[in-house]
């Protein structure tokens, strides 16, 4: 088999045409057919020249074949035809130990030896080329893939179709010019994974203190929100005072100027502009917004918790998830695409064995009603990012925990093993989306399970205190106990994979290899001490090789088919200790680590950063007054800065204590960065050197506002008051000037006002307050109602009151965010959603864009400096999402 630009070519000898009207090979005297003339290989050859446009080649990118673009679209057809007509049953039906009983009853039985090395010599043949067909099928389908998307590019650029264009917007490139995530220092070491998460600071008890956000309260939900309805208000008939007949109770009082919303009994008054109050009605429609979202980019990656999630396509794109998105990540051309069919957390991702289709399983999760609804698994084709079958809604209970495809039969089966107290293992003819055996597995956890690579009845689970090997007999599933023997038995085996010879080789708690002989449950061979603790992963390559992945060790190791030690490596250790080990491109080794990292690796060991995410709760977003840069910290102890269009980590830096809060000066030049026990600092944008620090009481700072001309600082705090602090130096030297003292509840958000004088401000417990900058209360509605406001992040307010749903509890949006050419606002909610609203917002029931790809709270959102970008965080999901506005 010879290799064109991303095509395999076969040559087999001379085709010619049979009596059935199939093509027959006639055998070559060459070198190239395969098998030497073996006539079984012949028939396998028969059956890959038997499709059409096998012969067609690419360009040197794999972008479609050469040709004029009529010839293109022509190819397609041929190509698509192609894909479908590839099987890899076509290769499963050559059984080389057929030939070979046929062979020994030719020369009866002489020259076995010989036999059984012609024997293994053909098996890897009939593998080889296997893999080289899935290969090539899978390079077929990424070429459709290319080839619909430059047509459909093509279509949007001819003349008398339009695009959405924003004027105001320096055109961005598509292809970002860096493909990885590289931190200029080295990584800082975040929280332990299994501390888990850090809850906010209490507020100082208060006597409304029943009413006040809870925000801690939030780390494991994970809901769904639909769009709202669009049915009609109930008016009353009196014309004064108006009424909305939603659940908020939107009140207004033409004579008075406001507008009251009633948010968990509580009244909050909001105060319309004065040339608002003549013509204001609730009854007013809106529309939707003109602006829409697409996600472009999503940084992180879910290594903390979860095993053998990462896989590398014959395409070139690595498979792996956080949050509700599965990422499919081209590290060469610096691109991703997403699949966006879950709604909640994705546990774990199985490959089919063409390469092409995918399986992923999510999590249990509640709705935006606290309805429960059930994992599921979800089967998509990763060229198309199409679903094509959704399994087990109704049959799993909390998470899906496992996922494998048959092998042997040619990915006919897809076992799925649930997080229940049982772990109950089913067996799914996944096409036609049917159950047909179900077992009880384990009482303990199920860390692994997979199909035997050669015998499609055989399935063998591990986890912990069991081995079990399974078979599928006379619809009934049958398992044996792994026999330790005379070996110890380890408290759990963590990780399975095969060898060349279909053996069964696990990792175990104590940091050694056992090897399981092929068709029995007993131990053939034990790696002693492979490792210093736990072996989280085992990966075998493709030349034979096998790679282990060991836990606090941090160390890679490589083992011969003897299972000799070749070579090793050791993770550094401010990347955390190896979660998962998968085979890259040409010789590298891709980790994921339980700190959320992935790693491109040598064994020789040099280690590459590709993706990296915080490990904790994540709060503080805040984007560069004037660079295509944006700034995140996290619960982890970790500030970052990023950069927009590379997609690359800019630098990376630890603080004292878990940050909660940050923005820039207007200057752009420092960043300040509120902590969760009162202190704050002020650092250098460019290089992250520390600034200065101050304290300002002893909880938490939960939002931190410089004023439009960089002369002030508020900061916002759960002690309930607001510090004011005088700024000078650009940034560099701050004094405080005093502190606003009215809340009855800790403060959530702050705005300035255009001209610097006045503050608005929420708290936990629903109010809106206003200030000057001498720290005074400002009590009347005239001086209130008529002030132009810098930023828009306040949730409560008569420009954007519109976004809270019906019968919220007050806790339901967590952020907003007013664009700077103040057409749009954003809008993080409590239920994983961002939306898009139109400003200004002041009607009820206002139509939103919703957006789905967090799975838990979203807990902020912000605009780029020219509104291209919005970028939005993820608190439990730990996850910065980045998406196109078009």
């Amino acid at each position: 088999m010879e290799h064109g630009a991303g095509i395999l070519y076969v040559s087999c000898g001379a085709p010619r045409v049979g009596e059935d009207g199939s093509c027959v090979l006639t055998e070559s005297d060459g070198a190239d057919a395969p098998g030497d003339g073996d006539p079984d290989l012949v028939a396998l050859g028969n059956r890959f020249l038997s499709t059409d446009g096998m012969a067609n080649s690419t360009d040197g990118d794999g972008a479609g074949p050469t040709g004029n673009a009529g010839g293109g679209a022509q190819r397609s057809v041929s190509l698509a035809e192609t894909t479908a007509s590839l099987s890899l049953g076509s290769v499963s039906d050559y059984h080389p130990l057929h030939h070979h009983h046929h062979q020994q009853q030719q020369h009866g039985g002489a020259g076995g030896a010989d036999a059984l090395h012609r024997l293994a010599a053909l098996e890897r043949r009939a593998r080889a080329q296997d893999d080289e067909i899935t290969v090539l099928k899978a390079a077929l389908a990424d070429v459709i893939r290319r080839l619909s998307a430059a047509e459909e590019q093509q279509q949007q650029q001819q003349p008398g179709t339009t695009t959405p264009t924003r004027g105001s917007r320096p055109s961005l490139s598509s292809h970002p010019s860096r493909s990885s995530l590289l931190s200029d220092g080295p990584p800082l070491t975040p929280r332990k994974p299994n501390s888990g998460y850090a809850p906010l600071s209490t507020p100082s008890p208060r006597p409304t203190e029943n009413c006040t956000l809870r925000r801690e309260a939030r780390l494991n939900r994970s809901r769904s929100v639909t769009e709202n309805s669009a049915s009609k208000r109930k008016q009353l008939d009196k014309p004064k005072p108006e009424y909305c007949s939603d659940k908020r109770r939107v009140t207004y009082s033409p004579e008075e100027g406001y507008v009251k919303m009633f948010v968990r009994g509580r009244p909050v008054t909001m105060y319309l502009p004065s040339h608002l109050k003549d013509d204001y009605s609730l009854s007013q429609k809106v529309a939707l917004p003109p602006d829409k979202l697409k996600l472009e980019w999503v940084y992180g990656y879910r290594g903390q918790d979860c095993r053998c999630n990462i896989h590398l396509l014959p395409t070139g794109e690595m498979v792996y998830f956080v949050a509700s998105v599965v990422v499919l990540y081209n590290v060469q051309e610096g691109t991703q695409r997403h699949y966006l069919g879950h709604n909640t957390d994705v546990k774990c991702i199985a490959i089919h064995p063409d390469k092409v289709t995918v399986a992923t399983g999510q999590m249990a999760g509640v709705t935006k009603e606290g309805k429960p609804f059930a994992p599921n698994v979800r089967i998509w084709d990763s060229v198309t990012l199409n679903s094509l079958h959704v399994i087990g809604t109704g049959s799993f209970v909390r998470s899906v925990n496992c996922l494998s495809f048959s092998k042997a039969n040619g990915g006919l089966h897809l076992m799925v093993v649930d997080d229940a107290n049982e772990h109950v293992m089913s067996i799914w003819n996944w096409q036609k989306e049917d159950k047909f055996m179900e077992i009880k597995c384990a009482g303990d956890p199920v860390f692994a399970a997979e199909f035997h690579p050669t015998e499609s009845n055989s399935i063998i689970t591990c986890g912990k205190g069991h081995m079990y090997f399974w078979s599928m007999e006379s619809g009934m599933l049958t398992k044996k106990l792994g026999l330790f023997e005379k070996h110890e038995k380890p408290k759990a085996l963590l990780c399975l994979t095969f060898n060349e010879s279909g053996d069964a080789v696990t990792g175990d708690s104590s940091g050694n290899i056992l090897v399981w002989g092929k068709g029995t449950n007993k131990i053939s061979h034990v790696i002693s001490g492979a490792h210093e603790s736990g072996i989280l992963s085992l990966c075998l390559l493709r030349d034979g090789t096998l790679v282990s992945g060991g836990g606090k060790d941090r160390r890679i190791v490589a083992w011969d088919s003897a299972y000799r030690k070749r070579r090793e490596m050791e993770v550094p250790e401010a990347y955390g200790p190896v979660r998962t080990v998968a085979e890259g491109k040409e010789e590298a080794i891709l980790v994921g680590t339980t700190k959320n990292f992935i790693l491109s690796c040598s064994l020789d060991g040099e280690v590459n950063p590709i993706i990296q995410g915080h490990t904790d709760e994540l709060w503080g977003l805040e984007c560069h007054p004037s660079r295509d840069r944006f700034f995140t910290c996290s619960y982890d102890k970790r500030v970052s800065m990023w950069d927009v269009h590379s997609h690359r980590l800019i630098w990376s830096k630890s603080v004292e204590e878990a940050a909660q809060s940050a923005d820039f000066h207007p200057t752009g030049t420092v960043v300040a960065v509120g902590m969760q026990k009162g202190k704050w600092a002020v650092l250098d944008a460019e290089t992250s050197d520390l600034v200065t620090l101050h304290t300002d009481g002893a909880e938490l700072l939960s939002v931190m506002r410089y004023s439009p001309d960089g002369s002030m600082l508020a900061i916002g705090s759960h002690e309930n008051f607001i510090f004011l602090h005088a700024v000078s130096e650009d940034g560099r030297r701050y004094t405080r000037l005093g502190k606003c003292t009215g809340h009855s509840s800790f403060i959530t958000h702050l705005d300035w006002s255009v001209d610097g004088e006045f503050l608005v401000s929420n708290s936990g417990d629903y109010e809106i307050l206003y200030w000057n900058r001498n720290c005074r209360q400002q009590l009347m509605a005239d001086t209130i109602r008529d002030i132009e406001w810098a930023t828009y992040t306040c949730v409560l307010g008569f420009h954007i009151y519109g976004v809270w749903p019906d019968g919220s509890d007050g806790t339901d949006i967590n952020a907003v965010c007013r664009a700077h050419n103040r057409a749009v606002v954003a809008v993080a909610d409590d239920f994983g959603k961002v939306h898009i609203f139109v400003y200004p917002c002041s009607q009820p029931k206002v139509p939103s864009r919703i957006y789905s790809g967090h799975s838990s709270h979203v807990t902020n959102v912000a605009f780029l400096h020219d509104d291209s970008y919005l970028l939005s965080t993820g608190g439990s999901d730990t996850s910065v999402m980045q998406w196109k506005v078009c």
